[in-house]
């Protein structure tokens, strides 16, 4: 009954045929709605651009139609004008420039033009913000040309100020006289100005103290002083950088209910209205003045009284850099989903059934309904074992029809037994529900990185730095790319290009292939390198070479700086207790990425195995972190040395037992849904997470967003490795008596194919990069083949084998 009086209350205030509020804000809110308006206010503006020209050349024929003209023949359209736009832009133009704002009336075109390519997507801005400035140019410039121009347009058709700047100029004139309308222009234009943009400050600040005078008169530095432009480290203009504000977001927190049905009661928390968060501005940087730089640890007693009071900030090289926007990110709409009650009344029947059905009778039992997994806790009575109901894991997923369950007996922390059912209808967690919450923007973390969402709906979020490596595995097609793109999102949302580089590592060529827009801005590179994303297996080992060639430098100056960890270090060279000219300088986090580090591990083995291990052992101090990914966690791939040094993993979705063990030393992986659902562990206690979806078309307005932003001159520079191990040496530097075993047999394998390839060296004896590119070197010594052609094969100097083996027996000659 009380199912029919609500059902009739709810058509009572919805009577067919009614449109019903939320179905007319979802038709403004959709795509084509806000392109098709989009295209109108487009249109409007060329129109009533035309008429605004058009009225400068015609106005004054037309005058004499437009004056007087009754407003019903304006409606029907009749009378004769030399106007482009008809009648009606003659009347529009007269009525904008001579009875209104005059000439200024053009920046209305500037605010119709932003409307439209806002509503169509086509440029990201902020329209309060157009919309202030338009109508601060429209009031000043109308009164500024009814000052200034008027007298000349006295015998003219055009008013140039309309009677808005007409009228004001003249009762500012009368007050204060000339001298003060133009000071009050002047002085209003400034304002304006330093309202619109931050950066005009630095320039009018130099323009009325005159510092050009004051840098004629400076004293010359003390030799504890110094300009970093000297050092030719750090090159910086004195700017500040413009502030922030994020656009206030919708938060939509937990959705929960609670009800009750017989002795059984079923809860969870309850339903929460929609909360307003503005986001916080982000910390205006620090201005520097001549980037003057402080000098070293040693010497810093001594010249306290000569360090300048300004900090050093390493945003300013890219001082205009503007963070990834929210509407970059696609929203879903997920407010409207209510939890489906039939759904758990039915599932906590089914569960309470199945358990009495064994024996096991149950005092309590709440469910905590999430995302995408519904946590029923159930207390059992006294006397009951919880191996007991772990064993029923099949029979209760049977009984409830379910994808597969999973019991967690107890629940850490708590004395109920927790069984995790998924839902029918799981809602999509969004990154951008996840980055526009409050959780995220007032994070304080120095890595942040933002998974998803709890099975109570919490944002899950945890610190890099603290972790401080990560290993992700999981079975093709669960999410494990998404994951690591959520990772990456995370870091680009609140890490400046100055405060953190990437090293991408893509054996599969394809997925960090769309990171590529933000070379110039994020990653990291060899010298010697054509592109940042290293995709081709050579490079792999000598990129993580240099990488702990990096470790080691940066060792040698926190050891220089009396410091323990980068934070400490970046904090002193921030204060200026560090001095550049020592080899100081800023150091950003570097973040290591490795896609597939099964196929690195199965072509490369050990070479690619210790300088990852190495890495992970030391590299947390200096501020360097690795994320390595699999989908093959097998025992071979995730060795011992790889889980020795990495504490934190996730979990995706695996086929069995033995690979859930394998990555997180645990079962519950291979009881996953998929599709984002994941395990994370950082020690005992695993967490189930709802892994936020960010699509590809999304990562790619990022990268585009960023990369279309001005950058630096190249990529982040790693050092240059040069090991004995190194397999770009030069020719001449090959000892051609201390030859390869496999050197005449390798000799022999490339004249047959005629091709110098060396991963088919590779491929042929089952050896490692290193060792065919020293036989390569040594061929190519021997004149077997030619020199390094780039991507192209290298070319077979000999053409047979009768050729072949003469060479090779003029090598043995002593």
């Amino acid at each position: 009954m009380a199912r029919k009086k609500t059902k009739k209350s709810t058509n009572s205030k919805n009577p067919e045929g009614s449109i019903s509020p939320s179905k007319f804000i979802l038709f403004f809110k959709s795509e084509q709605t806000r392109f098709i308006f989009g295209l109108l206010f487009s249109f409007l503006s060329v129109y009533m651009g035309l008429a605004l020209i058009s009225f400068l050349f015609t106005g004054g024929k037309d005058q004499s139609e437009i004056e007087n003209l009754p407003l019903i023949d304006l409606l029907t359209n009749q009378g004769s004008v030399h106007n482009w736009a008809g009648i009606r832009g003659a009347y529009l133009a007269n009525a904008l420039i001579n009875s209104t704002f005059g000439l200024a009336s053009f920046f209305l075109l500037y605010l119709l033009f932003s409307i439209g390519f806002k509503l169509m997507r086509v440029n990201n801005i902020r329209i309060w913000k157009r919309l202030l400035l338009t109508l601060c140019a429209i009031l000043w410039g109308s009164v500024f040309f009814g000052f200034f121009l008027q007298p000349f347009f006295n015998e003219s058709f055009i008013s140039p100020g309309g009677k808005h700047g007409y009228y004001i100029s003249q009762f500012l004139i009368n007050n204060i006289g000339y001298p003060g309308t133009i000071l009050l222009l002047l002085s209003s234009l400034i304002i304006i100005l330093v309202a619109t943009s931050a950066k005009t400050i630095p320039f009018f600040r130099a323009l009325f103290s005159l510092s050009f005078l004051k840098r004629r008169n400076r004293p010359k530095h003390s030799e504890n002083e110094y300009s970093p432009s000297s050092t030719g480290t750090i090159n910086q203009a004195n700017a500040v950088q413009e502030e922030k504000k994020s656009p206030e977001i919708d938060l939509v927190p937990s959705v929960t209910n609670s009800y009750s049905n017989n002795e059984h009661d079923i809860t969870t928390a309850p339903q929460d209205d929609i909360e307003i968060v503005s986001t916080p501005t982000e910390e205006e940087p620090y201005q520097v003045k001549d980037q003057e730089l402080d000098v070293s640890v040693a010497e810093e007693e001594e010249t306290v009284d000569h360090l300048p009071t300004d900090n050093y900030d390493p945003r300013l090289d890219l001082s205009s850099y503007r963070f990834p926007t929210l509407e970059l990110l696609k929203k879903y709409d997920q407010s409207d989903k209510v939890i489906d009650m039939e759904e758990q009344n039915s599932n906590k029947n089914r569960i309470i059934q199945t358990l009495e059905t064994f024996g096991i009778k149950i005092a309590s039992i709440k469910a905590t309904v999430g995302p995408t997994i519904t946590l029923y806790e159930i207390v059992p009575e006294a006397g009951v074992r919880i191996t007991k109901i772990r064993n029923l894991e099949d029979d209760i997923a049977l009984s409830l029809s379910a994808l597969g369950i999973r019991i967690i007996a107890p629940m850490p922390g708590k004395g109920t037994i927790g069984i995790e059912v998924p839902n029918k209808d799981p809602q999509i967690v969004s990154m951008q529900s996840i980055i526009a919450s409050k959780r995220f923007q007032e994070s304080s973390y120095d890595l942040p990185i933002a998974f998803g969402k709890t099975i109570t709906n919490e944002i899950f979020m945890v610190d890099l730095c603290k972790m401080p490596h990560l290993l992700v595995a999981g079975a093709t097609g669960q999410g494990k790319s998404v994951g690591l793109n959520a990772i990456i999102t995370s870091l680009l949302y609140k890490k400046h290009p100055a405060e953190l580089k990437f090293v991408l590592v893509d054996p599969k060529m394809v997925e960090f292939n769309i990171y590529s827009a933000i070379e110039r801005h994020y990653l990291a590179m060899l010298p010697d390198a054509e592109k940042a994303i290293i995709t081709d297996f050579s490079k792999v080992v000598q990129t993580l070479n240099s990488l702990t060639k990096e470790m080691d430098d940066r060792y040698d100056l926190l050891m220089k700086a009396n410091t323990r960890n980068i934070k400490e270090y970046n904090e002193k060279f921030i204060t200026r207790r560090l001095n550049p000219e020592k080899g100081h300088k800023y150091m950003p986090y570097i973040v290591v990425v490795i896609d597939e580090f099964g196929d690195l591990i199965m072509t490369a083995g050990k070479e690619i195995e210790l300088p990852i291990a190495r890495i992970a052992q030391k590299a947390r101090a200096v501020g360097m972190h690795m994320i390595i990914a699999t989908q093959r966690p097998s025992a071979n791939i995730i060795t011992g040395t790889i889980k020795a040094n990495f504490p934190a993993r996730i979990a995706f979705r695996v086929s069995s037992m033995i690979d859930s063990r394998t990555i997180l030393d645990a079962n519950g992986a291979n009881q996953l849904i998929g599709r984002g659902d994941l395990l994370f562990s950082q020690g005992n206690d695993m967490i189930r997470v709802q892994c936020a979806f960010v699509d590809t078309p999304e990562v790619e307005r990022i990268a585009e967003y960023i990369g279309a932003q001005r950058g630096y001159s190249t990529a982040f520079l790693l050092p240059e490795y040069v090991g004995e191990e190194s397999g770009d040496k030069m020719p001449g530097a090959v000892d051609l008596s201390d030859r390869d075993p496999l050197f005449d047999e390798a000799a022999r394998l490339l004249v047959i194919h005629q091709q110098g390839s060396t991963s088919l060296i590779q491929r042929k004896f089952s050896i490692g990069y290193n060792r065919a590119g020293r036989l390569m070197d040594q061929l190519e010594a021997a004149g077997i083949v030619g020199p390094f052609e780039g991507s192209k094969a290298r070319q077979i100097l000999v053409q047979d084998e009768y050729q072949l083996e003469q060479l090779l027996n003029s090598l043995k000659t002593p």
